[in-house]
């Protein structure tokens, strides 16, 4: 069935999309009113239960949030950095309680204090000024530590466009299989956590038949504690958009999709403001630069579900349909976008294509370490004396991240969760041990992820992070395989009820993260087991008096 609708949802083509549509009606109230999601399904020939279950599922449309008015960030690093309770609290002298609501993640973990004000974030020291706030005047854009270890691909200091974009002209001058030679020599690896080789999906896509394909930005950068994405859309963002471009002309592509989240206005808008610059350069459009090829962007705001970051969950999400994984085979490089050829790639792997085409393909590949080539960008967060981004050469020790680009921790920390919420929680002692690269964090049991780094204080309970950790994923669940969906509603309750003084039996536990491992769809019931274990196997005397023998 899901096919059938990608197909009605494909007749208006992405100029108006249904789910750009659902958005639109929930800007005036928080939530889209029955008759207007009737009046959609009779539009795109949709049923109307397909409209409202796509409405009910996100975070920026439930009814639920009706009359919301400013949203308090409840990601991983303002937890564990203690800041929210504060804020709430401070927030509740402007604003009614049922006025405030909640976000995951804002992207302010550098600062934390974070919230949300009328389609804007805030955070650090914003609060303080919450009139300013509320009348528009404080500024939104805020400052952190940007650096580098090793060669600066993707925080050197940006070229003017008509400099910049001469990689472009040389491209059009070359033939699509030759770009694709260089992208498959670099050895370049998916950025996003999975580490997938760029090229396979090029040529995987390029060989399949079809007069329209698609090439997607997975900019819904939802782990809590990364900001690279975020970065890039905002400080380098010609880096992405040319890379989709070359991307597209490899494979056929004569269309663009930048999926971003709408949890970051200001990338949303930058990106819009670069692709018009694009427009007015003659760099995109119809027979660009005299080449025969056509090429264009869209851009598509999300509207709050940390699943669309999966890519086929992404790609029902564009099609307005409710964000469930899609069963593979067929690969969306066969059947994606509209049942279209399409590859989705995350922001920082786009970004990495233009410094390919410029330099070869052996340039980046001489760059890293056993399989993991070229550079890397770390996200740290407020624990660190010197938080902010910063891209690393592929192979480069983690001690060199923490004490010397990030100046060591303010206080005293005993785990750091890298890669995001299904990344590995690493305790402090196994800093030594890792690199920068998939395959160290790969042979201790751990996951590279976005390489953004939440770190838990000294007095932060590992069985209150367990229990975040569990209650994060039920609420984000799409909701289509029961080992997701019952198994970390399950597990939460579980972890909850052990709070309270209820062991839990540890053969049920490990069997319940076991079922939600080998089980699960995609990576979000199927990652989370990895730091459970990883926190049941250093911090086994602090969890020990929440389990039987």
């Amino acid at each position: 069935m899901s096919k059938n609708l990608s197909e009605l949802s494909g007749r208006k083509g992405l100029h108006q999309n249904l789910f750009e549509e659902l958005g639109v009606l929930a800007k005036e109230t928080g939530t889209p009113s029955s008759k207007d999601l009737d009046a959609l399904a009779e539009a795109f020939l949709i049923g109307s239960a397909n409209v409202f279950g796509t409405t009910t599922f996100y975070d920026f449309l439930r009814p639920e949030n009706k009359g919301k008015k400013v949203y308090v960030c409840n990601g991983s690093s303002c937890l564990t950095a203690g800041t929210q309770p504060a804020l709430s609290a401070a927030l509740q002298a402007s604003f009614g309680s049922d006025q405030i609501g909640e976000m995951c993640c804002l992207g302010r973990c550098h600062e934390n204090v974070a919230f949300h004000y009328q389609g804007q974030n805030y955070s650090g020291n914003a609060i303080n000024h919450i009139n300013e706030v509320k009348e528009g005047s404080y500024p939104i854009q805020e400052k952190y530590h940007v650096g580098s270890y090793g060669k600066q691909i993707l925080t050197a200091s940006p070229e003017p466009i008509n400099t910049f974009y001469t990689i472009w002209e040389s491209v059009l001058q070359n033939t699509p299989e030759a770009v694709l030679e260089e992208l498959k020599l670099s050895g370049l690896r998916g950025r996003g956590g999975a580490g997938f080789p760029i090229g396979f999906k090029l040529e995987s896509a390029k060989n399949t038949a079809g007069s329209t394909k698609f090439v997607v930005c997975n900019a819904d950068e939802g782990d809590p504690g990364a900001y690279s994405d975020r970065y890039l859309l905002e400080e380098q963002v010609h880096l992405v958009l040319l890379g989709m471009m070359i991307a597209g002309y490899v494979m056929g592509a004569n269309m663009g999709v930048l999926y971003i989240r709408a949890e970051y206005p200001v990338s949303i808008q930058n990106t819009r403001d670069a692709i018009a610059q694009l427009r007015a350069h003659n760099l995109i459009g119809k027979n660009i630069l005299n080449s025969g090829f056509d090429f264009d962007f869209k851009v598509i705001p999300g509207l709050g579900a940390y699943i669309c970051g999966e890519e086929t969950a992404l790609l029902n999400s564009i099609e307005g349909q409710r964000p469930e994984v899609r069963v593979r085979p067929p690969y969306p490089t066969q059947q994606g976008l509209f049942n279209k050829p399409t590859v989705v790639n995350n922001v920082e792997t786009l970004a990495n294509i233009p410094f390919i085409v410029k330099n070869g393909g052996s340039a980046f590949a001489a760059m890293g370490k056993y399989k993991s080539s070229g550079t890397k960008l770390v996200s740290l967060d407020s624990f660190f004396n010197r938080p902010g981004i910063y891209e690393v050469e592929m192979g480069t020790p983690l001690s060199v991240v923490v004490n010397e680009l990030g100046k060591g921790f303010k206080s005293e920390i005993k785990a750091m969760h890298i890669g995001g919420p299904l990344g590995g929680l690493v305790p402090v002692s196994k800093i030594n041990d890792l690199s920068i690269d998939f395959e160290t964090f790969a042979a201790n049991k751990f996951l590279l992820g976005h390489a953004s780094i939440v770190c838990l204080p000294q007095n932060y309970p590992i069985i209150d992070y367990i229990e975040h950790l569990f209650q994060f994923t039920a609420h984000e669940s799409c909701g289509k395989c029961f080992p997701c969906r019952l198994g970390s509603t399950r597990g939460y309750e579980l972890v909850k009820g052990a709070k309270e003084g209820k062991t839990m039996d540890t053969v049920l536990f490990n069997d319940l993260i076991e079922t939600m491992e080998i089980g699960s769809l995609c990576a979000l019931g199927g990652g989370l087991p990895l730091p459970i274990r990883n926190a049941l196997t250093y911090f086994k005397s602090e969890l020990a008096p929440y389990f039987n023998a």
